[in-house]
């Protein structure tokens, strides 16, 4: 790791000695950006990984020196990927860095896949919040370069975070508009049925009897395979427990198709607080009689 490492500071030295020279002889960016790339990938083996970020950040200036905004991209994300061992923080910055400079040349994929790449990191860590930012901003790009099912993944992840952060509104809307998209193409209709009964699950979360039952009349406009399928049948009888105040018809119901199609965690958690909203709604009822 020391003679990488050493070999790695030596190509540094050599680098600064060119950049810091008139370049008589040869192209001294050039001569410096080998140099650089090489003591970057040095520092890798030796995982330095701070010095191998600091590194990489230096040949993307010298690229952006040479006129290669492309290069500088790919450099800083490289950047990024040293940091991401050792300062999440620096991490960030320079991916935005890569970011920027992928969406002034034109190439908005590049630059959602970033996007996207920082909302998983974040995903990772627990930041839903931030993943959320992140993931809007990549689905809003790859729409733009008309990835429409890449978007779409990023948006079902702003849903299921949003949801889970209790922003309902926002999750339905996505769900729904998903599901309306999902109808008109052959490939994808029969998952439409998956899209609305998150919908309306996140739905019963908000323990609204008009909204619920307004919006499972909406869903058999969005797609007609709806109704009479076990999602509305489930979402029916969870409504109708609901607004009746019966906990335990409300378990019965998610048992039973449970028994049949397994429940996500997702689900499960979000059904979860509906069937406690449930039970400190009917305490409240109960403390004011």
């Amino acid at each position: 790791m020391g003679d990488y490492e050493a070999k790695a500071r030596e190509a540094v030295k050599k680098a600064d000695k060119k950049l810091s020279g008139f370049g008589f002889f040869g192209n001294k960016y050039e001569d410096a950006a080998e140099l650089l790339e090489r003591a970057g990938n040095q520092f890798k083996l030796a995982k330095a990984w701070m010095e191998g970020g600091q590194t990489f950040e230096k040949l993307a200036q010298v690229h952006l020196k040479l006129e290669s905004k492309h290069e500088a991209a790919s450099t800083y994300v490289e950047a990024a990927k040293c940091y991401q061992k050792c300062s999440k923080s620096d991490a960030l910055r320079a991916l935005h860095k890569a970011i920027d400079y992928y969406t002034e040349i034109g190439r908005l994929g590049m630059a959602a896949k970033q996007l996207r790449d920082v909302a998983e990191t974040q995903e990772k860590q627990g930041m839903k919040e931030e993943a959320v930012e992140f993931y809007l901003q990549a689905a809003n790009l790859f729409q733009t370069e008309d990835s429409t099912a890449e978007a779409n993944k990023c948006r079902l992840k702003v849903a299921q975070f949003a949801a889970e952060l209790e922003r309902y509104p926002q999750a339905i809307e996505i769900y729904e508009d998903i599901a309306r998209t999902s109808v008109e193409n052959n490939l994808l209709k029969f998952s439409a049925k998956g899209y609305l009964l998150c919908a309306g699950i996140c739905q019963l979360a908000t323990l609204n009897d008009i909204a619920i039952s307004t919006a499972l009349e909406r869903y058999q406009d969005i797609d007609i395979a709806f109704q009479g399928s076990r999602e509305e049948k489930l979402l029916r009888e969870l409504a109708e427990a609901v607004e009746a105040a019966d906990v335990q018809k409300f378990t019965d119901a998610i048992a039973e198709f449970d028994s049949m199609t397994r429940l996500d965690p997702w689900k499960t958690t979000i059904l979860l607080r509906v069937k406690k909203g449930m039970a400190a709604k009917e305490d409240a009822e109960e403390d004011l009689t």
